[in-house]
């Protein structure tokens, strides 16, 4: 990767992505066996949002099948003005952000409007997307949120809301596509979401 590759891309002010995540509840459904892990998915999951970071990790046997963390936000993460506000980090799994005085916007909208996933690839194209992730790219990622089990009674369970925190609070995503988003395309829609206004007489 050259290195203007992997520098963050910044964006003007405003929301970039207006839409929630798309989550469905299933029937605990087999996927998957992978390195040893059996992967079950408990709901289709699909998510349009800007990368706040990423995160590679080598804490085996985690690591062995999710070996990269990716955080997303949407509506109010994902405005850059709302960002320069907070400091993000990435670290033992869990996705951080603090602010220095008054938050930019209330504490609980930041928590519901941001996430960490644990990401595993279906498929050596996923896998290599997933690598060459830059924050601030705006993506679409879909797939299954799952629950893992594996040697020695390994477990490894997904959140399923977007309102939590903490251990057990982060996304196990088993994604099967990832799409990147060119920021002009999420300006057509938010222009379409946006209310109309009809002039009087």
């Amino acid at each position: 990767m050259r290195q203007w590759e992997s520098r963050p891309i910044r964006h003007e002010a405003g929301m970039l992505v207006p839409v929630e995540p798309e989550q469905h509840e299933i029937s605990p459904t087999p996927l998957a066996e992978l390195n040893g892990f059996r992967i079950s998915g408990v709901a289709t999951y699909s998510i349009c949002g800007r990368v706040l970071g990423t995160r590679r990790y080598r804490d085996r046997p985690g690591s062995d099948l999710v070996p990269v963390d990716v955080a997303l936000g949407w509506g109010a993460m994902s405005d850059q003005a709302v960002l320069d506000q907070l400091d993000l980090s990435m670290g033992n799994r869990f996705f951080f952000y603090r602010w220095e005085g008054a938050p930019p916007r209330p504490p609980s909208e930041i928590m519901r409007h941001a996430g960490n996933h644990h990401v595993i690839s279906a498929n050596a194209d996923v896998k290599q997307q997933i690598a060459r992730l830059r924050e601030g790219e705006i993506v679409v990622m879909r797939g299954w949120l799952v629950d893992v089990s594996g040697p020695d009674g390994y477990s490894w369970n997904t959140s399923r809301t977007r309102d939590d925190t903490g251990r057990g609070a982060c996304e196990v995503f088993y994604v099967e596509s990832l799409d990147r988003i060119p920021a002009e395309a999420m300006a057509a829609l938010r222009a379409a979401a946006a209310p109309k206004t009809v002039a009087g007489r």
